[in-house]
């Protein structure tokens, strides 16, 4: 049975991260109802996990971990997907990001150029800038080493650079 704390701690989760992980869904798949339906099932997920009597030390990593999965579930299922339309659909980065991003390049061609970034790299780019995650978040969520993911973010930032020749 789920206790009352149980419960309360869900809830003041739902309402601390739902919205994260909506954006998060959102960045990766370019579909506001898609996001929303990997959102929920998240939620629903971890619920069920919580409701089996099983212990969760970082709720936010969880979740984070959780949500990722699904989206590779989902792209596993539906091959092809890109994350077109972001802009048009209205989607803006968080403003201290895109304004040191705009110092360089316009923020769409950004986007369109983290596409072009290998799935490991464009992954831990998006988690650390974009959802603001802490290499040891981003390696609870991905299952790797934290000097792994440091790799990636930092191979990741190079590879980009040279996609949007910076720093040449």
């Amino acid at each position: 049975m789920i206790g009352i704390s149980m419960e309360k701690q869900f809830l003041e989760a739902y309402e601390k991260y739902a919205d994260a992980i909506f954006r998060h869904c959102y960045f990766r798949l370019s579909d506001e109802e898609q996001a929303r339906d990997i959102m929920q099932e998240t939620f629903l997920k971890t619920w069920e996990y919580i409701a089996q009597g099983k212990e969760i030390k970082n709720i936010r990593a969880f979740l984070y971990r959780v949500a990722h999965n699904q989206i590779v579930d989902h792209y596993r299922k539906k091959k092809e997907s890109s994350l077109e339309g972001l802009q048009e659909k209205g989607f803006e980065p968080r403003h201290d990001i895109r304004e040191n991003l705009m110092d360089t390049v316009d923020a769409k061609s950004v986007v369109e150029t983290i596409e072009k970034l290998d799935e490991k790299y464009r992954d831990t780019i998006l988690m650390r800038y974009v959802d603001e995650l802490s290499v040891q978040e981003i390696a609870e969520i991905l299952g790797e080493s934290e000097n792994l993911v440091s790799v990636h973010i930092h191979r990741g930032i190079q590879q980009l650079r040279k996609l949007l020749h910076y720093g040449e």
